[in-house]
């Protein structure tokens, strides 16, 4: 029943001591799941399978952090910079995450079950519904999100997580269609354009049942760790009020090693 106030929400329940998430008793979670797969819960509604909770957790762990270069930590750095506090930091960043960063998740959702839709009413397979859309894209002269990106051309990121889909049985229609639009792109243009960590999350979400809306909160999810660590290190260990520069920064933490 609906409280005085007039509106429900089907996530958390808190009552005298006893707080119940999508129907779990909270405690009862602690130590039992991960942090990832109650994300996962408190998104999607239920706990992960065993693959979900995979596939999911390596998404997660695919977005913490990409250097010091993106929109997001140059901006959670920017803020920092000026003496904020630590959550201003990572607020700002999160607030970078848009259209054109972190942003193409959503619209590579839309975009493949857009073109897994077709399948299913025309019949049609994957290629034949890539090479239409791919044309129609470019007719438009709109670029396909998902595919391409400025440092990587073949972005380790998506193989890996491709990878974990398959050993899952998590490699679907969206996986597929996702791939025979990388071949169209190569077709019509006569140059691969990676598949591209947002365009495989993408896929990954739309066959775990993820709505589009959700995407970009994935992204910043994921992210907000890594936000953390760089506003972190601006506060203690740069000088404040200084000239961040997207490109003229090394690294100097552990060396390469291995699990």
């Amino acid at each position: 029943m609906p409280t005085e106030e007039g509106w429900n929400q089907p996530i958390t329940k808190v009552e005298p001591n006893r707080v119940t998430v999508r129907g779990y008793r909270l405690e009862s979670l602690m130590g039992r799941v991960t942090f990832s797969d109650a994300a996962f819960l408190v998104l999607r509604g239920d706990l992960p399978t065993a693959g979900q909770s995979r596939v999911w957790d390596a998404i997660l762990v695919a977005c913490v952090d990409h250097g010091a270069t993106p929109p997001s930590t140059l901006a959670a750095r920017l803020v920092a910079s000026g003496g904020a506090a630590l959550t201003a930091g990572i607020a700002a960043g999160i607030l970078a995450i848009n259209r054109h960063h972190g942003g193409a998740i959503e619209d590579c959702m839309r975009v493949l079950e857009d073109a897994v839709s077709r399948c299913r009413e025309t019949g049609s397979d994957c290629a034949t519904v890539a090479r239409d859309l791919v044309a129609e894209y470019r007719a438009a002269r709109k670029r396909l999100p998902g595919y391409g990106h400025r440092v990587h051309t073949d972005d380790p990121r998506t193989r890996r997580l491709f990878e974990l889909a398959e050993e899952e049985g998590l490699a679907g229609p969206y996986v597929q269609m996702a791939s025979a639009l990388r071949s169209a792109i190569a077709e019509e243009m006569g140059r691969d354009l990676a598949l591209n960590v947002d365009g495989a999350i993408a896929a990954l979400l739309c066959e775990m049942a993820f709505p589009p809306e959700i995407g970009n909160g994935v992204f910043a999810l994921a992210r907000t760790a890594g936000l953390t660590a760089h506003v972190f290190d601006e506060l203690t260990r740069q000088r404040p009020m200084r000239t961040i520069s997207p490109t003229a920064h090394g690294y100097d933490g552990p060396p390469d090693r291995e699990l």
